[in-house]
């Protein structure tokens, strides 16, 4: 691992905000300090230099009993086969973020490539951990970096952590859901709502849990394979779990309110989230995979970046670009830039992590052999031109 940082971004307006490694953008003034945020969250949100657990922790909301990690269901989608020689990665981020066409800016993201180090935690194991997140806020910016700047503590404080990953994460998104919910109703106009993705690797492990439709993308030597679905209310899963929980759908919007299916925050929405359920969910959908050699890179993004990217293309556009300066910053910019020209009505926040000290090999493709064939229509043509020769 190529030293160790923590980047949280809460661009505030300006047009770009990259990230070379150097520092860390501040939490805007609205969230903290004095005539800002207040309170608890205010409290909890302030910090300088490397993170340390808040001293002022938030009143413990009563529903936070049922997030256990015990209690929580996990259905991993893409596992390797663990009989294979274990590859660890060299892990290396960047990221950039854009306001867009939008008048202000509600993506934000974090990366922490030694999240034990980071966060304050034993660091002596050689074998990586890190954390990677994007956050697409909408009404207000208050839910995605109360999220940004919660979730990977929630993590990293649960007793289970990290034996248990994947459940301790599923747990710390229920976690961070019902801290907002306590902070908003606390300091009302912090009310908001966000999509929120995760990513964490543990030794060989990728795990990525994702509650909206922010997505990430793996690069399996040169393919894309999709590491979260995204949570749309039109999506046949995503309506069977919302009509069951007593919500609709109409004009392919949760309840006629929103466009995703699975948020944080947005308590403050009539008939969508309550304590005891309700069909806007913050729970994750988590998958797992083990890190190969093959696997070169990784794409997270909100939906900016997917309105005008195929996930297979996103791969091609990234490995190209880290073929030429082997630089996720770089490939980061390279990607929100792309996504501006083609036109993305969309606030972009976009994280590479490359697996690899080296860039992407060039695909050697087999040549086999080229059969062509001609149909009955072309051959009466060709047959008719013929004829017509003979005249």
């Amino acid at each position: 691992m190529e030293g160790s940082k923590v980047i949280i971004d809460n661009v505030d307006g300006s047009r770009e905000n990259g990230i070379s490694g150097d520092g860390r953008p501040p939490i805007p003034i609205p969230l903290c300090g004095a005539g800002g945020g207040g309170g608890a969250y205010g409290d909890c949100l302030r910090f300088a230099g490397t993170p340390t657990s808040c001293t002022k922790s938030l009143v413990r909301h009563s529903s936070w009993v049922k997030t256990r990690s015990s209690d929580i269901s996990i259905e991993p989608r893409l596992k390797r086969d663990d009989s294979d020689t274990e590859f660890i990665p060299l892990l290396r981020s960047g990221a950039w973020a854009d306001i867009g066409s939008r008048s202000s800016m509600e993506d934000v993201y974090v990366c922490a490539d030694n999240l034990m180090r980071d966060y304050g935690l034993d660091s002596s194991s050689k074998r990586p951990t890190a954390f990677y997140g994007v956050f697409d806020g909408h009404g207000g910016k208050h839910a995605a970096d109360f999220a940004c700047y919660h979730l990977p503590r929630f993590i990293v404080e649960k007793e289970d952590f990290p034996e248990e990953i994947e459940r301790v994460i599923a747990s710390a998104f229920l976690q961070t859901d019902n801290a907002f919910a306590e902070a908003c109703s606390l300091k009302a106009d912090l009310s908001s709502g966000t999509t929120a993705l995760a990513a964490v690797v543990m030794g060989s492990s990728l795990v990525v849990a994702n509650a909206g439709d922010c997505r990430a993308v793996l690069s399996r030597r040169g393919k894309a394979v999709e590491m979260s679905r995204d949570h749309k209310p039109i999506c046949s899963k995503e309506r069977k779990r919302i009509e069951a929980s007593g919500g609709y759908i109409y004009d392919g919007y949760l309840n006629g309110q929103l466009n995703v299916a699975r948020a944080l925050g947005d308590w403050h929405m009539e008939g969508l989230k309550c304590q005891n359920g309700g069909p806007l969910t913050a729970e994750p959908e988590l998958m797992t995979t083990k890190l190969m050699e093959e696997d070169e890179f990784l794409i997270i993004g909100c939906d900016g970046l997917w309105d005008v990217f195929m996930s297979q293309n996103a791969v091609d556009f990234a490995r190209r670009r880290l073929q030429e300066h082997n630089d996720p910053i770089m490939c980061s910019k390279d990607l929100v830039n792309e996504a501006l020209k083609r036109k993305s009505g969309d606030n972009l926040a976009v994280v590479v992590v490359c697996f690899q000290k080296q860039p992407p090999p060039n695909l050697i493709v087999p040549r086999g052999r080229v059969q062509r064939s001609i149909s009955a229509e072309g051959l009466k043509e060709l047959q008719s031109f013929l004829d017509s020769l003979e005249i």
